[in-house]
């Protein structure tokens, strides 16, 4: 059992401060939001994280997780200190430190014994050593001769399965200064000794490329099936077929092949710009990263003309989904959010709008815009509309029944962005059929 100490009560933060304490540690979680903190306390979660709301339970009634607002007493818990806090994307795309700086600096303020001092935020390369020397320099100013150490354990969770990749990661990633910070790490990630989950040891910087290296790579491959999937529209090919064809490849395999409207979330689009940025910082330029960065935004645009091409005079669009991916409720650079404000902005559209988990954020992001009509199921989304757009896959919109969806609207047309339905099936039930990488209905009529 350690004392450990969260910055942050984020979906990184959250999520750590909850397996660690799973793991029969004592856990203190910080933020500067007492609301916030307040919820926590209740057992009330601020996300949507399936099986993350269980973990909380768990933890307050086992005694083993705390949270506060109180810097104090969260520093002179933790002998283990994590930081969690946002890394958002500055103007000029790098990555804002101001919540990390803030937080080592509180840790020196309050420390008064040894601290190992983990960033488990998504930082530029040379942010664990900048770290090191800030609270070195911070220590010497208060007069405190005091040790620690500074690492970095970059977090690779997925939004939607946290829970479970916090339980079960493929890798374990330890960038280390010292021997002394790589043996508490180890301990505490020896919970995954018996099932012999690879734990890589190397240097800080190191440990920072491979988080937006990883993260650079998997939108690459998203993007790149998304653009072949573009032009397998114009020429008459099945995107869905060679991707699944491509999978086969056990060089490439079948995951992140899967063609829709552009990635979102909290990770990648904010990644690939902050290391495209710390590449031109230091002239190494990375071109094929600012490529994907460029045609992921064309992406999100493509859908959205997708529909207006259709309807250029405006109409009455039926959007199921607005989270940027399922099991879910992050808008944060959702395609779908785009697609609506797309739509509402030209004042031409009425958009009905839809999603399980979603509505509250999404109300928030297209404040102001008129011509939104919220709605509370997706048969509620589609009456009366012209057309009806899947724009997020989650689970619940897999099973339309294609009679009744064609019942409830005016015109019988599907923009299926994910590809949830075979266009065979959509046409067969008397559907106008529009794809992600599947020529549309019209042209394919006409052939």
């Amino acid at each position: 059992m350690q004392k450990i100490t969260v910055i942050g009560t984020g979906y990184v933060g959250l999520i750590a401060g909850l397996g660690f304490a799973k793991w029969g540690n004592e856990v203190v979680c910080l933020d500067v939001i007492p609301e916030k903190i307040e919820k926590l306390q209740r057992g009330v979660c601020p996300i949507y994280e399936p099986g993350a709301e269980t973990q909380l339970s768990d933890g307050l009634r086992s005694g083993r997780l705390r949270f506060t607002c109180d810097v104090k007493e969260a520093v002179e818990h933790g002998d283990l200190i994590f930081i969690a806090v946002g890394t958002p994307e500055a103007p000029d795309g790098s990555a804002d430190l101001k919540y990390v700086y803030s937080a080592v600096d509180e840790i020196a303020d309050y420390m008064q014994g040894y601290k190992l001092v983990v960033d488990k935020s998504t930082v530029p390369v040379g942010t664990a050593r900048a770290l090191k020397q800030r609270m070195s320099a911070r220590l010497k100013s208060l007069n405190k001769d005091i040790p620690f150490d500074v690492a970095s354990n970059p977090e690779f969770l997925r939004e939607g399965r946290a829970v479970g990749d916090f339980g079960n990661p493929d890798r374990i990633v330890l960038g280390v200064f010292t021997q002394q910070a790589e043996q508490h790490l180890r301990e505490l990630y020896k919970v995954f000794a018996r099932s012999n989950k690879p734990v890589v040891v190397t240097t800080p910087e190191t440990a920072e490329m491979i988080k937006y290296a990883s993260n650079a790579f998997l939108a690459t491959k998203i993007t790149f099936i998304n653009e072949i999937a573009n032009l397998c529209e114009q020429v008459g090919a099945n995107a869905l077929e060679v991707a699944a064809a491509m999978g086969k490849d056990g060089r490439i395999s079948p995951k992140f092949l899967h063609p829709g409207p552009g990635y979102g979330g909290s990770c990648f689009p904010k990644d690939t710009k902050a290391l495209a940025d710390t590449g031109t910082k230091y002239g190494a330029p990375l071109t094929v990263v600012e490529s994907v960065i460029r045609a992921n935004q064309h992406q999100k645009e493509l859908a959205a003309k997708k529909i207006t091409d259709r309807f250029p005079a405006g109409g009455t669009i039926a959007l199921l989904g607005l989270s940027f991916k399922p099991e879910t409720d992050d808008i944060r650079e959702s395609p779908a959010v785009e697609i609506a404000r797309t739509l509402l902005a030209g004042g031409r559209y009425t958009l009905r709008m839809y999603d399980p988990k979603a509505m509250d954020n999404a109300r928030q992001a297209l404040k102001g815009l008129s011509g939104a009509v919220w709605c509370g199921s997706a048969q509620e989304t589609m009456t009366g509309a012209d057309a009806v757009v899947i724009a997020t896959e989650w689970t619940e919109f897999s099973a339309l029944d294609f009679a009744e969806l064609k019942a409830a609207l005016r015109q019988p047309v599907l923009f299926d962005l994910r590809n949830v339905y075979r266009k065979a099936d959509a046409e067969a039930a008397g559907l106008e059929y529009h794809g992600t990488g599947v020529a549309p209905t019209q042209r394919s009529a006409g052939a």
